[in-house]
């Protein structure tokens, strides 16, 4: 009986069900999963000293629970974290910008622009967290159905920054009826005033050929 004790393990503590977090994915679907469970996923292993769920909870604080900070972090940023590593941040960078896509593009490209509505549906998803200013149009036909979306420049502080040949070449070249301007503000709103000046400075630099 005294061998049989000393061979009985005490048992040890229960399991928690975000260290299983591919079956719980697999049970509940991943809208049934937290976000530091998605990112335990993501992490997939842990390293010496901690686990990945330990390492998912650590990415998470230090974007200070914010999805829309993490998507605005680089590879470079994410890497650095404890017990990240590059292919790690790399699975993380990537599951997000393939969030972005395909927000994008559940408006499909003949759709009619009717209005700024249709526009932040369009373009919204994948400008919205970025860190620096980007610089689009969309090309539109005489039915304002979008022909094609064409990136200009990133990081402009001000209009005189923009050349106008860089805006409108593309819309000559494929001959459309009309193009949209879109620009995002990662630093938050930006007066109506200032950004109605951007537009009639880049249109009267069009005129004037400047």
């Amino acid at each position: 009986m005294l061998r049989d004790l000393l061979s009985c393990r005490a048992p040890g503590p229960p399991r928690c069900d975000s260290d299983r977090p591919r079956e719980r994915l697999r049970s509940l679907g991943p809208r049934g999963l937290t976000v530091s469970e998605l990112l335990t996923i993501l992490v997939g292993s842990g390293t010496s000293g901690r686990s990945a769920v330990d390492i998912a909870h650590g990415v998470f604080r230090n974007v200070a629970g914010s999805l829309q900070r993490l998507a605005a972090l680089d590879v470079s940023e994410l890497e650095h974290m404890p017990g990240v590593g590059l292919a790690t941040a790399a699975r993380i960078v990537a599951a997000l910008e393939l969030r972005r896509r395909a927000a994008t593009q559940t408006q499909n490209d003949s759709d009619r622009i009717q209005g700024p509505a249709d526009v932040f549906r369009r373009m919204g998803p994948c400008l919205q967290d970025l860190p620096e200013e980007e610089f689009h149009t969309l090309l539109v036909n005489a039915r304002h159905r979008v022909m094609h979306e064409v990136f200009v420049t990133r990081g402009i502080l001000n209009a005189s920054l923009i050349h106008p040949r860089e805006v409108f070449r593309p819309s000559v070249g494929e001959g459309a009826a009309a193009l949209i301007l879109v620009h995002n503000h990662p630093s938050g709103d930006q007066p109506a005033r200032r950004r109605g000046a951007r537009a009639r400075d880049l249109h009267a630099r069009s005129r004037s050929g400047r």
